[in-house]
């Protein structure tokens, strides 16, 4: 009876641990602004950080987000990352702001981030949004869209592949909140089609199910970031 209570134990441990690695860890201290010379660096909580007697407004700042990016590319969307790298002083502190600017029919193509669920509202025009589920018990996966105006906020659960698509005449613009200081992003078509060295076409023919020319061509092309 004993090891079976042990053993129940062990796998609420082991269940606990693997849902609190599949977040950025709480932070320790205040705040621990990153810095990429660890000679002026204090080690805290694993990380490397500025000394707190050091430490500016400016690590806490960004400007820029009310201009309007260019979307003249071949998604016709831009996003602007404010992550760790823009904002030192949101090392550890598990948060990351995006500026996402559409064309007129402009998308931000199926993503996912591996490390944050993204929450987005709407400033300017109409977006088509929408996730797709991890496999479920029937085997299908889910979809779940929704057409998102001004002020309309929508939830992207972590890790799930979704997508943004800008279906008025004039441009749309929102803003994105995500639950990580590095979320990370994978644009589904360009990992697939545009990975380097690239995937044996044999390998993606038979993933499809297409002719092996197919994946030839659309290896061929070129895949655009739009981050």
């Amino acid at each position: 009876m004993k090891s079976a209570h042990f053993l129940l134990t062990l796998a609420i441990f082991a269940l606990a641990s693997s849902i609190a690695s599949a977040y950025d860890p709480s932070p320790l201290q205040d705040f621990c602004v990153a810095v990429d010379d660890p000679e002026n660096a204090l080690f805290v909580n694993g990380k490397f950080c500025k000394d707190p007697m050091q430490v500016k407004a400016e690590d806490f700042f960004f400007s820029g987000l009310d201009t309007p990016r260019d979307t003249h590319n071949p998604v016709g969307s831009n996003v602007t990352q404010v992550n760790v790298d823009m904002i030192k002083g949101l090392n550890t502190l598990g948060i990351t702001l995006a500026r996402i600017d559409f064309a007129p029919y402009g998308q931000n193509p199926p993503h996912t981030h591996p490390r944050g669920t993204e929450i987005l509202v709407v400033l300017e025009g109409t977006l088509y949004v929408g996730f797709v589920t991890s496999n479920q018990k029937d085997g299908k996966n889910r979809l779940f869209t929704k057409v998102l105006n001004k002020g309309d906020v929508f939830v992207f659960p972590i890790g799930l592949i979704h997508f943004q698509f800008n279906q008025g005449h004039t441009p749309a613009v929102a803003f994105a909140a995500l639950s990580s200081q590095n979320a990370g992003v994978i644009t589904i078509a360009n990992a697939v089609f545009g990975s380097d060295p690239p995937i044996n076409p044999d390998v993606l023919a038979k993933a499809f199910q297409v002719d092996k020319n197919i994946i030839n061509h659309l290896q061929k092309q070129f895949w655009y970031d739009n981050n």
